[in-house]
């Protein structure tokens, strides 16, 4: 085989604004997202010593950055409210019972300290094409509110925040 004989079938480009998003433990945030990234992921090498050269190898555990949203902050501040007590409940900064809140939670609903993140892909005709899962995700960091009474024209807030989890899924649907 050539390489003029190996043309793709399909020659469209992913376009940055075919996306849905979900996470069960906010679903007010689901509706305001704006940006979400498919983190990158590596697997450090590792060295091997010989009397000539060190000759580097795979590593044997993959290393996962953090996935990031950014979502515009509804007027009730409901979505945000929700990222900012599961930030709460986990980091317990009042009392012990904030945690106890969120542990007692069964695991299976999605509702305590972790929550499964779902990022379909969608194609050019905005059918679902690939499926992306964050498996057991939790927010390490919520970003702030800005608030400027000098703009000239209304730009409303929006706000970010980071997730960590055990591992993500790519898998075409």
């Amino acid at each position: 085989m050539s390489a003029l004989d190996s043309n793709p079938a399909n020659k469209n480009f992913l376009s940055p604004l075919n996306f849905s998003f979900r996470i069960k433990k906010a679903p007010y945030t689901n509706f305001f997202i704006q940006k979400v990234n498919v983190p990158r992921m590596f697997l450090p090498e590792v060295t091997v010593p010989t009397p000539f050269i060190n000759l580097p190898k795979p590593g044997d555990h993959i290393t996962f950055d953090t996935v990031s949203i950014t979502f515009k902050v509804d007027e009730d501040m409901t979505n945000y409210m929700e990222i900012y007590t599961w930030l709460v409940e986990m980091g317990k900064p009042q009392n012990f019972d904030q945690y106890a809140t969120i542990q007692n939670q069964d695991p299976m609903t999605g509702l305590g300290i972790y929550s499964d993140i779902e990022i379909e892909i969608l194609d050019g005709k905005r059918n679902a094409n690939y499926g992306v899962v964050f498996q057991d995700a939790y927010p390490t960091d919520l970003g702030e509110l800005q608030f400027d009474s000098t703009a000239e024209d209304i730009d409303f807030v929006t706000a970010s925040a980071t997730f960590k989890y055990k591992l993500y899924t790519i898998e075409k649907i």
